[in-house]
């Protein structure tokens, strides 16, 4: 066998501690929203390390839009599967740390001493090689879960489903559905089901409603004054309710934070979102900044494990059980089916972002389209990491930002 194809099909492994290594990294360069994370593990764990099958990953992906911001619940599902209990644990938390990190360290400034270091540059030449990587992963993803008419419509349908705001849940549900329904997938044997499995087939539903209630009861067990107490069941609650990804929480947490418990003024509120768009990971990390401003770093740290409980407990019982089912074939059809919705749903936050670096002038024009190929290059085909492109981009950024924004 050539010594390529030896390479080509020869695993990278990673310890535990380096897994959490990568997910630190991962979550340190994790610039442009949810979907670019996903482009980002899908680069790091399935085409250069081949720790996980595409399928995998994409099954993950689905499984992490249950509830809760779906990048951190991937990095669990992966850790899960690479290293099992503490693989997810370290994993996401790992992931989740520099945004956290960075939020504290912002609110600080921001309350402390009313002013946020001006990032707007950088992020004028992030936004085009974001694009780039998105697409990098779409190509990659879609080259083996979408190749015939039928997964190729499902990728279109699920693109312009998640591009008029449909909820995510329902296009991957749609997909897994029309998956059953023509019987996608390669065909297997059948076999019998093991009493674990056929528990699981019941207990995966189960855990899915079930869950969110248990926390919810949890959450209202105790009504003592205490301001830390207050706190964790408020941000308990919402984690909660968090479907749909980080900006379907705004909304909410608007109401709740301004309205009724008035612990954000307008402004401040306006000026966390822009805050935790500012830093890497997801725009849930609003939720550090709340807790920031009602109790300092303990308040901050309390806020964003609140939050993100629920939904990560969850993702413990999904990553578990998926392992037992995965080889049934009624699943592996509805998981035919979830895959290039995936697939489709990434390919649209790529539109969604595309009029970011649509600008009347031609200059800008040029600039972002030249960055957005040279992403596309250099990830594609010089198999540079991501993160040197966002490098570069930033760089340029900082150079020449109002050349990119059309503001020179």
């Amino acid at each position: 066998m050539p010594e390529s194809e030896v390479e080509e099909s020869s695993p990278l492994p990673l310890n535990l501690w380096e897994m959490t290594a990568v997910f630190l990294k991962l979550g340190s360069i994790g610039f442009g929203g949810g979907i670019a994370m996903i482009a980002l593990m899908e680069h790091e764990f399935v085409k250069r390390r081949r720790l996980l099958a595409i399928d995998e990953f994409l099954h993950g992906v689905a499984l992490s839009q249950i509830l809760g911001s779906f990048p951190v619940n991937t990095a669990l599902f992966v850790g899960y599967r690479l290293h099992g209990f503490w693989g997810g644990l370290l994993g996401s938390l790992a992931f989740l740390l520099p945004s956290v990190v960075a939020v504290i360290l912002l609110s600080w400034l921001y309350f402390g001493f009313h002013k946020i270091p001006s990032l707007q540059s950088a992020l004028a030449g992030l936004t085009p090689v974001v694009i780039g990587i998105i697409l990098a992963a779409v190509w990659s993803m879609g080259q083996k879960s979408v190749r015939s008419t039928v997964t190729i419509a499902i990728a279109i349908a699920a693109c312009l489903g998640s591009l008029t705001r449909i909820n995510p849940l329902l296009i991957l549900g749609s997909g897994g559905i029309i998956g059953l329904i023509l019987q996608l997938g390669p065909p297997t044997k059948t076999t019998k089901l093991q009493t674990s499995q056929k528990s699981a087939l019941v207990g995966l539903p189960l855990a899915i409603q079930t869950l969110p209630h248990q926390a919810a009861q949890m959450a209202t067990a105790s009504s003592q004054p205490v301001q830390w107490l207050t706190l964790v069941l408020t941000f308990l609650k919402v984690g909660i309710v968090f479907f749909g990804g980080g900006f379907v929480l705004i909304p909410v947490l608007k109401q709740l934070l301004i309205d009724q418990l008035h612990w954000l003024t307008q402004q401040e509120f306006i000026d966390g979102v822009a805050i935790s768009q500012l830093t890497p990971g997801p725009i849930a990390v609003i939720a550090t900044f709340a807790g920031f401003r009602v109790a300092g770093i303990s308040g901050a740290l309390l806020a964003t494990v609140a939050l993100f409980l629920p939904s990560l407990l969850l993702m413990f019982a999904l990553a578990h059980y998926y392992q037992v089912v995965k080889h049934l074939q009624r699943v592996k059809q509805f998981l035919a089916g979830v895959n290039p919705a995936v697939v489709g749903m990434v390919l649209s936050a790529a539109i969604n972002l595309a009029p970011a670096i649509v600008h009347p002038q031609p200059i800008s024009l040029i600039l972002n389209s030249l960055l957005l190929v040279f992403s596309l290059v250099a990830i594609t085909r010089l198999k540079w990491h991501p993160a040197i492109a966002l490098a570069v981009g930033a760089t340029v950024g900082l150079l020449g930002g109002q050349w990119l924004t059309g503001t020179a």
